[in-house]
């Protein structure tokens, strides 16, 4: 099965739209615009929230949790490294392969496939496909892949900031 995960362009807080392979709208992503860290609400179209992802405010590297029906079910971490960035998922005892900076990815659990993540590159605004090898992966997997979103945008602002820090 496949989702499509589509950013608004002009808006003020992180809104996607995720369709199915029909097109048809099957959840709602929103943040808080006011809020310490960024904060995801998924909601399904019936405005039922689904999951919800945090970030861990005051870590030396990006961090966020992944919370279905009030649980904490996983956590996404960057890892420090010096050459490619690399990310871990805790608590799924899920594996993150690929290359992250062409929003080209798979996720795994012992080799076997959860979901495979491309980014369509000529779209106005951000659009991702996810491959979802099993349908009842499928919110945690949305989930996840949202907090790696997250994780990554995090660390480009950080890098941003830093950057135009020495200017």
């Amino acid at each position: 099965m496949k989702l499509y995960i589509r950013q608004k362009v002009f808006s003020w807080v992180d809104q996607f739209t995720v369709k199915d392979e029909t097109g048809a709208d099957k959840y709602f992503v929103e943040g808080e615009f006011f809020s310490w860290g960024k904060k995801l609400h998924v909601s399904d179209v019936f405005g039922r929230e689904t999951a919800f992802i945090q970030q861990k405010v005051f870590s030396f590297l990006p961090k966020f949790f992944v919370f279905i029906e009030g649980e904490q079910i996983a956590e996404i971490v960057k890892e420090f490294t010096f050459l490619s960035p690399k990310y871990s998922i805790e608590g799924l005892g899920w594996e993150i392969n690929g290359s992250f900076m062409a929003h080209d990815y798979e996720i795994t659990q012992h080799g076997r496939p959860i979901v495979r993540i491309h980014k369509e590159w000529m779209t106005w605004g951000d659009c991702y496909e996810l491959e979802i090898a099993n349908e009842q992966d499928e919110m945690i997997a949305l989930s996840v892949v949202l907090a790696i979103d997250c994780v990554m945008a995090a660390d480009a602002a950080g890098a941003s900031a830093g950057a135009n820090a020495g200017n």
